[in-house]
């Protein structure tokens, strides 16, 4: 794996928020130390960073702008970053500012993605990044999600989840999925 100087490295909602009981069963207790090592990484290296923030509109969301869930994890809120994208979708590139135009001002064409969650937010963003024509890298051990039910009451794991996504995302061609230790490898900082 080959990772571009100046790939972006693309932070979704690691927000506090996510910390609610209300979410249900989550998998990958491990994400944000992997997020955390990787963001340093960017750091270190210079490479652009691009922090995503959900900005709910929905009633009595804990990522909603006024409430404290609102607010960064600790292990990205004094971040080093290029850019903040706040969003009320699961499509980062549906954010304001335009993340697609910033990356073509900077003519960037490699992204790695990891946040919360799993199976929303990152496989949205790294599916219309693919559309996009981007190199996509997902570390999926540097995101997590949660249980989740449908509307039919089946009921699926978040650990199924995020191996649907990594199915998803690979079998479709939307991008490479990859693990936290073999993507630092590859930027010459072995985990």
């Amino acid at each position: 794996m080959q990772i571009d100087d100046n790939a972006a490295l693309i932070v979704i909602d690691v927000q506090k928020g996510f910390e609610d009981p209300g979410w249900g069963e989550r998998d990958n207790p491990g994400a944000e130390a992997n997020i955390g090592a990787i963001l340093a990484e960017w750091t270190d290296a210079d490479r652009p960073v691009v922090l995503v923030r959900h900005d709910s509109v929905a009633p009595d969301s804990p990522l909603d702008v006024g409430q404290p869930g609102n607010a960064f994890k600790p292990v990205v809120a004094d971040a080093r970053h290029d850019l903040l994208v706040t969003k009320q979708v699961n499509s980062a590139f549906y954010g304001d500012p335009d993340l697609h135009g910033w990356l073509g001002e900077r003519d960037i064409h490699q992204i790695v993605i990891v946040g919360i969650q799993t199976n929303m937010c990152v496989e949205t963003t790294a599916r219309m990044g693919g559309n996009l024509g981007y190199d996509v890298i997902v570390p999926l051990d540097a995101t997590h999600t949660f249980d989740l039910e449908g509307t039919d009451g089946a009921r699926l794991t978040a650990d199924e989840l995020t191996r649907a996504t990594a199915v998803n995302l690979h079998g479709g061609g939307f991008a490479r999925v990859v693990a936290t230790a073999d993507l630092l490898e590859a930027t010459g900082d072995p985990a």
